[in-house]
């Protein structure tokens, strides 16, 4: 994420009453020997920092989202659009499954099936209690941030078992807020919606496991009223179709994605799809046709960039990943930049310094995503880094200079007490993840030398490629190249509560 720095008061997060998912992650009862033991998938996958973002018991294989979109328009409307939804979803059992849950909020379930078979809405029922049938049922807990739909399939599911969940959806868009009280996930604006879901925004759009250590392929049929453009991941597999007022957008996302890196964003846009990298990468824009002229010669410029970042950072950090890239710049603003997979999103203006912060998440972010929300310095650190070297290959300041600029400054102890390598839900997006993670990678690649470093940066993105990452993994790749012990190392950068030696030099 580019240009999310804010501070953040105290915010006491519920604790969830016991009982009030129901049965969701209740453990069924052991079976009589011999019987199979079927469990019900956990409402959850353990995340410290969100622990009921995404869900256990299976891996979603592919998404496709049906959506149809009625922005609000002009003032004096109601800031709330119209939405509706069909989200089929590809996934296979991982163990013997009685129930299982998808994360959805603020949308209400008109109908749900799973293999075929429709399941009937109950109210979530106590915990331990007994359901008969094919049923669903959600909770919707906003003090708690829990959102479950919780899906009992019937029959029941056997590990291995390939399964179809079909979930139709919708309700009216607003303005929803992280846990830090930013603007995220499907954000209503009176032309169309700018969405960006970091970290576990994608639920307020589509029913789904939103953790991003369940990636996926995705495919988007998206429905706006006719003059609107409603741009996605990947590439356009066939070109729009209008009738009868209204016009259909199709998008392919191919590669596997993290949930928060989806987007399906709707406007005013310039579609723009005309040129690519050195190494054929397509590049597909949309700019908002309402920009100012200032910001739209800002833009032009800065989008201007982005075949020769794409071309240097893969002399870097190995092959582009994906099998696009592009750019959506909305006039309106969240307050930042999102590096959604193949085409981030830009408030009000693609800035040069941005838009190669956001090309280098592609790498490092989206191929390689942090299994532990705790573990973000390995997305923003190398975002940052990536853009000081750029600024030095363009004849700016040297990766050395912009690190002594940040060495040298005397800071409160305020600044050092974040740990970055944990720096807690309400730190996310902190300066000192970025800038902090960006000094880790500096001195860690003066420490091993140019090749070691480099070499185990494209080994990290190769390894671990549609796929997600620790510190601790990251660790043992740099070790592996590099024959280093590097536990001090990385104790000091990522965790110790003050400043660490402006050079160093592992024994």
């Amino acid at each position: 994420m580019g240009s999310r720095t804010r501070l953040v008061g105290g915010i006491a997060v519920a604790t969830l009453a016991l009982g009030a998912l129901g049965a969701a992650g209740a453990v069924a009862a052991p079976g009589k020997p011999g019987e199979s033991r079927y469990t019900s998938g956990s409402s959850g996958v353990g995340d410290a920092y969100f622990p009921y973002a995404g869900n256990g018991g299976y891996d979603v294989q592919h998404y496709d989202l049906d959506l149809t979109y009625t922005p609000p328009g002009p003032d004096p409307a109601p800031l709330v659009g119209e939405f509706e939804g069909v989200a089929t979803i590809d996934l296979v059992a991982t163990q013997d499954l009685d129930r299982f849950n998808l994360d959805l909020r603020g949308m209400d379930v008109h109908a749900l099936s799973v293999n075929g078979k429709p399941a009937a809405s109950v109210a979530p029922p106590l915990a331990g209690a007994e359901v008969d049938g094919a049923a669903y049922w959600h909770v919707q807990d906003d003090a708690a941030r829990v959102w479950e739909l919780t899906v009992q399939p019937r029959p029941k599911l056997k590990a291995g078992q390939q399964v179809q969940v079909v979930v139709e959806y919708g309700g009216t868009t607003t303005r929803p807020r992280d846990i830090e009280g930013a603007l995220y996930g499907w954000v209503t604006q009176r032309d169309g919606a700018m969405v960006v879901s970091e970290p576990e925004g994608s639920m307020t759009w589509y029913p789904v496991s939103d953790h991003q250590t369940d990636k996926a392929t995705y495919s988007f049929e998206i429905t706006v009223p006719e003059g609107k453009v409603a741009v996605a991941n990947g590439i356009q597999p066939k070109p729009e179709e209008t009738a009868d007022g209204w016009t259909t957008w199709y998008w392919d996302a191919p590669d596997q994605q993290a949930s928060y890196l989806t987007t399906a964003s709707v406007g005013d846009f310039d579609l723009r799809d005309a040129y690519t990298s050195g190494s054929g990468v397509p590049i597909i824009d949309a700019v908002d046709t309402k920009l100012t002229a200032t910001r739209l010669a800002t833009t032009n410029a800065s989008l201007g960039w982005q075949v020769d970042m794409i071309d240097f950072f893969e002399s870097k950090f190995g092959p582009y990943p994906f099998v696009a890239y592009g750019s959506i710049v909305d006039n309106d603003s969240v307050g930042y930049a999102l590096e959604t997979q193949t085409r981030p999103v830009y408030s009000t203006q693609a800035s040069e310094g941005t838009v190669a912060h956001e090309a280098a998440h592609q790498w490092f972010g989206n191929a390689v995503s942090p299994e532990r929300w705790q573990d973000i310095w390995l997305n923003e650190g190398w975002a940052t880094y990536a853009t000081w070297m750029w600024n030095e290959e363009q004849g700016r300041n040297t990766a050395q200079t912009t690190y002594d600029n940040w060495y040298a400054p005397a800071r409160t102890q305020a600044y050092w007490d974040l740990q970055i390598g944990d720096p807690g839900e309400l730190g996310l997006f902190l300066t000192q993840v970025y800038n902090r993670g960006a000094a880790t990678l500096h001195a860690l690649r003066l420490d091993v030398g140019d090749d070691a470093f480099f070499e185990a940066a494209q080994l990290w993105v190769e390894r671990y490629d549609d796929s997600a990452g620790t510190s601790e993994d990251f660790q043992a790749i740099y070790e592996e190249v590099s024959g280093e012990d590097l536990d001090d190392f990385f104790q000091v950068w990522l965790y110790d509560q003050q400043k660490p030696p402006a050079t160093w030099t592992t024994p």
